[in-house]
């Protein structure tokens, strides 16, 4: 005589699985009663009062109270002055230099910053200790220092 294979804690699985899917599709089916997929664009559109309350029905176009002025209306970055090029121009202090390979480092006296500098940006022939004048310039790896000038 066989016994039945089916124990307590088998069935009490059996019935989590089914209460589980039975909630599945329970969720299923009010996500498809709720859904907005049917809706037209009237329905889903909103539209903001003068109070700037959001409401459902759209602004008369007769209330409407035109108090913008063109010149007003910024679009993009608001401009900045031009900037002087004597605020571009830096001092700074010839730290090393290789004149074999053709490049060095220059100290910056105001931000103590050290910028690379080649001999192909170089205005007048330069050498260690040297004090010079330079422009800078964003490089591949870092600010480079252009129009080098002895000072």
């Amino acid at each position: 005589m066989g016994s039945s294979q089916e124990t307590f804690s088998k069935k009490e699985k059996e019935k989590k699985r089914l209460k589980k899917k039975q909630d599945k599709e329970q969720k299923k089916e009010e996500r498809k009663a709720n859904s907005d997929k049917g809706k037209s664009l009237d329905e889903m559109l909103a539209y903001v009062d003068a109070d700037g309350n959001i409401t459902s029905t759209p602004p008369n176009p007769t209330q409407r109270k035109n108090n913008i002025k063109v010149e007003d209306i910024q679009i993009g970055v608001s401009r900045q002055a031009p900037i002087d090029p004597k605020d571009l121009i830096r001092k700074g202090k010839v730290t090393f230099f290789n004149e074999s390979k053709g490049y060095g480092f220059i100290k910056d006296l105001e931000s103590q910053e050290s910028l690379f500098v080649h001999i192909n940006s170089m205005a007048s022939n330069i050498k260690e200790n040297d004090k010079v004048t330079f422009e800078t310039e964003m490089g591949p790896k870092g600010m480079n220092a252009i129009k080098v000038k002895l000072a």
